[in-house]
């Protein structure tokens, strides 16, 4: 069988992503020795993991994230979501860039950003903050989550003053209980779960590793990782983002741009129907791509053209 090479460079991620050009694994193994035993040659005879486990892909996010963003201690518990860093990269790089041209002027004071589902991982606040100096709150129902991001935060000092945790005390709730009455927030940004039940999510990391391993299993292991709340919810990623856009016109003068990341583009119609019935003002879609995948950012404001510029140059 005849094997195409992968490109030196993933031309297709955002032009600033630290993650463009293939991982350069003697660098990332002299920052961060725990990935030395997972790095093996492939079929190429270039030096990889094997990314269907998940220990490697673990110790992978910990080279990246402290060769690339200093974070000299990160760790998750296990079965937590332990996400591909290049696409979270991307989607911070592209807001970044929704925010520079809502202003039509590079961003001079400190942008302030809410995480909904910040996981275990902290990764979003890590790179926004690294990249840009946001500042961030991040919010979780899941206190496991919420108090390992915190020991990422405090292991990292200058992490410390730049992202603020909160617990959600209801989970059917997503702004409500996080937001409080006289906050504002220059962006939202969120991983919504993808399935709508335990057995779709199982179903697809089943594909996901048999297609990163040409030995097919039958047995569930999660390779990034993660749990029931992270994964799916009833009504999948269309009803999450759906209930997300109902609550946001509840707080629209909090928040200059809400966002979420939407991964399958047959959701789109779903979700553009919700915005239209919510009446939001703007709604943008942000394309992007990580190798064969291809996702995209919907971001929606309920601010008129004055109340943009009064946010402007009351913000900006």
């Amino acid at each position: 069988m005849l094997y195409k090479k992968p490109p030196t460079q993933k031309s297709e991620l955002h032009p600033r992503n630290k993650h463009r050009n293939r991982y350069d694994f003697k660098q990332l193994i002299e920052s961060c020795d725990d990935l030395k035993p997972f790095v093996k040659l492939n079929k190429f005879n270039d030096e990889s993991i094997d990314f269907a486990n998940p220990e490697a892909v673990k110790m992978l996010n910990k080279a990246l994230l402290k060769h690339f963003y200093n974070i000299e201690n990160w760790k998750i518990p296990a079965n937590y979501l332990c996400p591909p860093i290049p696409g979270r990269a991307d989607y911070i790089h592209y807001i970044e860039d929704l925010l520079a041209s809502t202003n039509n002027k590079k961003i001079t004071k400190t942008v302030k950003c809410l995480d909904v589902g910040i996981g275990a991982n902290c990764v979003y606040p890590i790179i926004g903050t690294k990249e840009y100096n946001w500042h961030f709150v991040g919010a979780d129902i899941d206190k496991i989550a919420i108090e390992n991001a915190n020991q990422i935060i405090e292991s990292n000092p200058f992490l410390k003053y730049k992202i603020e945790l909160r617990l959600q005390p209801n989970p059917k709730n997503i702004f409500q209980g996080i937001i409080k009455e006289n906050e504002r927030f220059d962006v939202t940004i969120c991983n919504p779960p993808f399935h709508a039940s335990l057995q779709e999510a199982q179903a697809g990391t089943m594909r996901k590793i048999n297609n990163l391993n040409p030995k097919k299993t039958n047995e569930v292991t999660l390779n990034f990782g993660g749990k029931n709340n992270e994964l799916w919810c009833d009504g999948g990623e269309v009803k999450f983002v759906e209930n997300m856009i109902f609550e946001s016109k509840n707080f629209s003068d909090h928040c200059f741009w809400f966002t979420s990341l939407i991964s399958k583009q047959s959701n789109l119609k779903s979700i553009y129907h919700a915005l239209k019935k919510a009446e939001a003002i703007e709604v943008k879609t942000i394309e992007m791509a990580q190798g064969n995948k291809v996702s995209r950012i919907v971001a929606w404001t309920f601010l008129t053209k004055e109340k943009q510029r009064n946010w402007m140059n009351a913000r900006w």
